[in-house]
């Protein structure tokens, strides 16, 4: 049992759309990630997933509306509902999801599947 800084964890890695492990619990796991540009619409069947907003803010695009994210707010999506995530500039944020949850849901894509993630 140990503490973990954030932004020390945030500092350690640039590249956009990969999510990495920082804690594990419950079956779940805790991921940073950055995002910079927009992402594949995709949905997950089985995971609900939690983003938390870091360090900027970023819009999540559903097929009927859209909700904007600053930093400190969140949202969860349940399992089901197709999304794609969009960030004009770079954010930083927090997932929460279940262990093995892919990040592009039910497509895969070549530049945007992380099909391994590491641990920060």
């Amino acid at each position: 049992m140990k503490k973990t800084n954030i932004a020390e964890k945030f500092s350690l890695f640039a590249d956009h759309w990969r999510p990495k492990v920082v804690a594990a619990l419950n079956g779940q796991e805790v991921k940073l990630v950055k995002f910079k540009g927009e992402f594949v619409w995709h949905h997950h069947a089985h995971e609900d997933e939690l983003f938390l907003v870091w360090k900027g803010e970023f819009r999540v695009e559903f097929r009927d509306h859209v909700v904007e994210l600053a930093q400190g707010e969140m949202i969860v999506i349940p399992r089901g509902v197709e999304h794609r995530p969009v960030a004009d500039e770079e954010v930083e944020v927090l997932l929460f999801e279940p262990a093995g949850t892919r990040n592009t849901g039910n497509v895969v894509d070549a530049s945007l599947t992380a099909p391994n993630l590491d641990r920060v």
